[in-house]
């Protein structure tokens, strides 16, 4: 009953639309993008059951794919490319002075319909500080994404979603996210990828992961070389697996491409 009330939260979004693979130019066996949720902090405050006790009502077989730290001149391109060739949408969660340092690498993010979350300025952790300067970190990461997104400062997200780095919470800082509309996000399965290791043990390690859990909010790091190799193989893979890309957007879809 509970999981039913659950679903009922969320409002199931279908603009942008999504991609399935007989729309994906050039790749008529792309894996795509199944379906969209929007969701509000006021339905979903948190997410992600790794760090909280709920996550998004997903069925058997999908998977919301996102990607921390970046971007990086290097690699986020790289994920970009993964991404845009299989007709998949993801949800960013970029640091701030990394979107200062590339605005050209977000912007074209945004343009291919991906989400642009927020995830700090800097990538301190923030349950360490008071929570003044925590918040003060908070709204310069935001600043600096909305300017290099959007062309605007502003401590008020375009797109209200936002990832604590190190997953380094508490109550307060929490309840002050949610009284600022903000979803928090954790996450249900991660690849390890801050740890050293090669593509094909990554794509082992979070496929395994991944069917364990049999559906989930992925985490990844656009930053990482070895993450950047993987993608296209794990993509092709979910595929031949027979699972579904969903995307995650604001409700009212204030996150929509323009």
């Amino acid at each position: 009953m509970m999981r039913r009330v659950l679903c009922l939260s969320i409002a199931i979004a279908f603009a942008p639309p999504a991609v399935g693979a007989a729309s994906c130019p050039g790749n008529p066996d792309a894996l795509g993008t199944a379906r969209t949720i929007a969701i509000d902090a006021k339905s979903m405050p948190r997410i992600g059951r790794k760090q909280f006790p709920s996550t998004l009502p997903l069925q058997a077989k999908e998977v919301v794919l996102t990607f921390d730290d970046g971007p990086w001149p290097s690699t986020t391109p790289k994920v970009l490319d993964a991404l845009k060739s299989e007709c998949v949408r993801a949800t960013f969660f970029l640091l701030g002075r990394n979107a200062l340092a590339n605005p050209q690498i977000v912007r074209r993010a945004l343009a291919e319909g991906h989400s642009m979350g927020h995830h700090s300025y800097s990538h301190p952790l923030l349950n360490r500080m008071p929570i003044a300067k925590a918040e003060a970190e908070i709204d310069r990461g935001i600043a600096a994404d909305e300017l290099a997104l959007y062309g605007a400062q502003r401590s008020t997200p375009t797109t209200p979603f936002f990832r604590f780095p190190g997953f380094a919470s508490n109550g307060a800082l929490l309840d002050r996210m949610s009284e600022r509309g903000m979803v928090v996000f954790g996450a249900d399965v991660w690849a390890s990828d801050w740890e050293p290791m090669s593509p094909e043990q990554e794509l082992h390690l979070i496929l395994s992961r991944i069917q364990r859990l049999g559906r989930g909010i992925v985490l990844f790091h656009d930053t990482k070389a070895q993450t950047a190799q993987m993608l296209p193989g794990l993509l092709r893979e979910l595929k031949r697996q027979g699972y579904s890309i969903v995307h995650v957007v604001p409700a009212g879809n204030q996150g929509a491409v323009r």
